[in-house]
């Protein structure tokens, strides 16, 4: 139990020190870089989703995380699906309204060579897994849709996921039907 906290505690401040810390990375880019940071909102996903219609997810509010042996993550919404979990969705049975998005980032973890205890910490960054709520868009998938969009730190460029969602997508999302096909919770603060 004190190595989870531990784990925990780390990881929540290894997040806030990443996305806190997004701007002023970004600030540092060269032209370069920055171009081809904004080239990743021209990808479409083969499921239709473009990348463009999550801009700005890199300042959207965490709603928790999830740590898998291979990957780090942490699942940020934008501000009407926030609402909506304040608002008590999905436990009060009600649906998140159309608009809805979130997205889950996923990084490799490495040991911290700086803590003072045995902790994970987020490394090279991997993926944007991205799920969108419209219900004429998506009927067939409890009004979801799916993409994931890979990111390759030697080119410093994204690219949609050939496969079409190859970690998840509805098929996994078919579990949690009942909470309106998302599994994690906006977490206690």
């Amino acid at each position: 139990m004190k190595r989870k906290s531990q784990l925990a505690i780390a990881l929540a401040g290894a997040l806030v020190a990443i996305l806190g810390g997004t701007t002023l990375y970004g600030q540092g880019k060269s032209n370069n870089s920055r171009a081809k940071a904004s080239e990743k909102y021209t990808l479409v996903s083969p499921s239709g989703i473009a990348f463009a219609d999550f801009r700005g997810y890199e300042a959207w509010s965490i709603v928790s995380s999830a740590r898998t042996k291979e990957v780090l993550k942490v699942i940020v919404a934008n501000p009407a699906m926030i609402e909506a979990y304040r608002s008590g969705i999905p436990g009060n049975g009600k649906p998140f309204p159309d608009g809805s998005r979130i997205v889950k980032l996923q990084w490799k973890p490495k040991k911290s060579s700086e803590a003072p205890f045995d902790v994970d910490v987020p490394d090279v960054f991997t993926q944007a897994f991205v799920i969108e709520k419209d219900s004429k868009r998506f009927p067939g998938t409890g009004g979801w849709g799916y993409a994931l969009f890979d990111y390759d730190v030697r080119s410093d460029t994204f690219s949609a996921d050939p496969t079409g969602v190859a970690d998840c997508g509805h098929a996994c999302h078919v579990k949690v039907a009942a909470k309106d096909h998302i599994f994690h919770p906006y977490q206690m603060r």
